[in-house]
This record gives structure tokens, sequence and C-alpha cells, in this order.
């Protein structure tokens, strides 16, 4: 793991593929990537290799994983160690229904007996480290005590990192985006949880989205989990390796950030077989707020149209337009 781990790409289903994680790596140097949530029957009962392969430039990289079961998970756990990803995190946040009936995600918050017996074992599967991602609560069990009696169970059994997204989760009623944006935030929640336990690395998660509001968390907190903003403008990446990187090696130009993304798609469609448009489509965001955006956006929505899976065409624009 980084030594500068202060900051992480929160887990995002159809979001952070490996594609996506590479495209991010070029923006910042240091900052953590995380899987999408995997399911632990796709991992032993699906296409491993699929759901586990990553360019090694993406490290650090962390396997989420979703599951119930402790002997499952410490199957999966022995699966990441494998695939020598540098940390594994279990996914007690997620409210979709779907993943309800799979019995995981953040309804197993109102299960911390059974949570502490999956990360139990998990860490005896696998030497990596074993941490886990939840709400600050869910319906109406929507308290400081709740919070912190399930942190206590984890931590009995040798979890000593949390990343904590500072809305509480309704497992019935609304739809998981509804659940990013409804409940309101309560940073304060994970701050008094830092505070109470300063032996812990807390991390925290949820609408952040500026660098003011970064400095601010850090001041309460081990480190901060940028979600969605770094998919919609990932530009806040590089923005955060120069605020805060000791060593940082940035900025890098946005068309330099195109150039490298063309080789990487010459490389995956070379040797995996796999199509521009499932690389690109992470890059919309790249000249967020800028002239051009919207050209830039309209670009890439015409590569599955126009492009003949031809990696030139990512670069077309930018000898067209900048």
């Amino acid at each position: 793991m980084a030594k500068n781990n202060r900051f992480s790409v929160a887990p995002m289903m159809d979001w952070t593929d490996k594609h996506c994680r590479y495209f991010h790596r070029l923006l910042n140097k240091d900052v953590v990537l995380y899987t999408e949530m995997v399911t632990t029957g796709a991992l032993i009962h699906g296409d491993t290799k699929r759901f586990l392969d990553y360019n090694h430039a993406e490290h650090p990289v962390v396997l989420q994983i979703g599951g119930s079961d402790p002997e499952e998970l410490s199957r999966a756990a022995t699966l990441a160690e494998e695939y020598k990803y540098d940390e594994i995190n279990l996914n007690c946040g997620c409210p979709s229904e779907r993943v309800q009936k799979g019995a995981f995600g953040a309804c197993l918050m109102a299960e911390p007996d059974l949570v502490a017996n999956c990360l139990s074992s998990m860490n005896k599967a696998s030497a990596l480290p074993v941490t886990l991602k939840c709400r600050i609560g869910i319906d109406n069990s929507d308290e400081y005590e709740f919070l912190e009696r399930f942190v206590n169970y984890n931590t009995a059994v040798g979890c000593n990192k949390f990343f904590i997204h500072a809305r509480k989760a309704w497992l019935k009623g609304l739809s998981p985006k509804d659940n990013r944006e409804i409940p309101p935030l309560n940073y304060e929640r994970v701050y008094r949880l830092k505070q109470e336990h300063p032996d812990l690395e807390i991390h925290i998660n949820g609408g952040i989205k500026t660098l003011e509001e970064i400095h601010e968390h850090l001041k309460h907190v081990d480190g901060v989990m940028i979600g969605r903003e770094a998919y919609y403008n990932p530009l806040f990446l590089n923005q955060i390796e120069r605020e805060f990187s000791q060593t940082a090696q940035y900025p890098i130009s946005e068309s330099d950030v195109v150039m490298k993304m063309m080789s990487y798609a010459q490389q995956e469609i070379q040797e995996n077989g796999a199509k521009l448009h499932d690389i690109t489509r992470h890059m919309m965001g790249l000249f967020h707020r800028q002239n051009g955006a919207r050209l830039w956006r309209q670009h890439l929505s015409s590569v599955s149209k126009f492009s003949k899976n031809d990696p030139e065409y990512i670069v077309k624009f930018i000898n067209q337009s900048m």
C-alpha cells in the first residue's frame, strides 16, 4: 500500500472497472483505487480471472467483496491474495434491494456479530489487510451508539480501518441513487467516532467535491474517500495530487492523458479483445467545465458508431480541436 494512502476512490458499481482505474491512475499516482464490489458467488463460481484481472499500474488497488458467508468470504480472501491485491474491503454499505436479497451490503449493519465472523474468517485466510466500508446507520437505527456498537464488534476481531459513508441508508423505499442523495450527511458523527477511538483509522466518504472540504475533513479523520466527483470530474484527482503529494510529478496535461489512454486501448484491444467504448466511456469528464467539454463528450459518444474499434479515434478530437 502506498505511504500516502489518505485518499481513495470509492468502489462504484458499473464504473470503477479496470479501465476506469487505469484512467484514474494516470491522474494521481498515489490515490488508492477500489474495484467495483464483486460478490463471493461471482468470484468462486464465475469467471474469476475476468473479475479479478487488473493492470499492474493500478497499484495500490483494493478488492471490494460483497458477501455474508464466512466460508465463501474466506475463499474470496485467498483469491485476493493470489491475485496480489493490496487490501481487501468488505461491503457493508450498499443499500440496493438486489444486494439485500443476497444478504449483504448495508443490511449487514444489523448483524455485527455475523460481520465479525466474516472478517475473522477473511483474516485467517489471507495475510492481506481486511477493512470494512459501511454507513453511519440504517433505517431507524440512526444514532451514534448503533454505529459505535457495529464498529466495536469488528475491532474485536482485528479490523482497525473503516471507510464510513456519512449518510444512513434506507433499506426500503429509496433507490441506490436516492440513498446517495436524500439521507442527510452527518460528518460530525464520523468525526466523533475518530475522536473517541483515536486508535482506529477512519476514512470519510460522501458528497466530497472540493479541496477545501478535504482540508476540513483531514482535521478530524485519517483519510478521505472520493466518490462520484472522481468520475464526473476526474481532474479533481490531479488537483488532490498537486495539493497534497510531497513528490508530485504532475500536473499532467489532458492531451497526455488522451495519448496514454490511446496506447492503453491499443494494448487492451489487441491482447484482450476489449471494445473501445468500454474504455472511453470513463473518460467523458476529462474536460469538465473547460472549453470544448461538450464537443469532447459528443466525440466519445460516437465511438461505437464511427471508431471501428480503432484507438486512434480517441486522439482525433485532440488533433482537430485542441
